[in-house]
């Protein structure tokens, strides 16, 4: 004789995708590593609302808007620094693919201790003008190239590997964004006509 057993099942209902809370003035690449993590579109406008600030827009605006002409050289940014205390040589680009490969082996955003004192594009975005076509035409190319390596020195490695991206106009090599996705959630910022 055999008996059979009725189990009685419980599906439960599909967890929604919960924002994680970002510190008060979040840097600009902790709120676009967030908006890379999200899987749908909707989530990622949410984010990027959530976070909405006008060093974001200025990143997104330099970066996606084709009437956007940086007006430094693409590619590796040279470095050179008086009396540095460690010894390294290379390019600001390498020295930030340094900084940023470290903070990946540790799992980790920090660089610990010598973490702190970093600026970020929050407080140097007003700045960014400098760097631009129609910006600040009247500035020499030296001095323009010296000013960006002077606030790439000064900002938390992950947020001057963002300016190196944006100058180049790659910021959707590394994270997962489009022009589409900011034109979503900034609706009041209008494309073109910008040089």
């Amino acid at each position: 004789m055999t008996t059979t057993t009725k189990r009685k099942v419980t599906v439960k209902p599909k967890a929604t995708e919960e924002i994680i809370e970002l510190p008060v003035n979040p840097f600009a690449f902790e709120v676009l590593q967030l908006v890379s993590k999200q899987r749908s579109n909707t989530k990622k406008v949410e984010v990027l609302k959530k976070y909405e600030h006008p060093s974001l827009k200025a990143i997104f605006i330099w970066n996606f808007d084709e009437t956007v002409i940086s007006m430094l050289p693409s590619g590796e940014v040279p470095y050179a620094s008086v009396g540095e205390q460690n010894s390294f040589s290379g390019t600001m680009s390498e020295k930030i693919e340094d900084a940023v490969s470290k903070m990946n082996e540790l799992q980790s955003n920090s660089l610990g201790s010598q973490d702190q004192g970093f600026s970020s594009i929050r407080k140097e975005y007003q700045k960014f003008y400098n760097f631009v076509k129609g910006g600040n035409d009247g500035l020499s190319s030296l001095r323009r190239e010296t000013m960006f390596i002077n606030i790439l020195q000064g900002l938390h490695p992950l947020e001057a590997e963002i300016l190196c991206l944006v100058k180049d106009k790659k910021l959707g090599e590394k994270y997962k964004i489009t022009k589409e996705i900011i034109s979503e959630a900034y609706s009041d910022i209008h494309w073109g006509g910008r040089s």
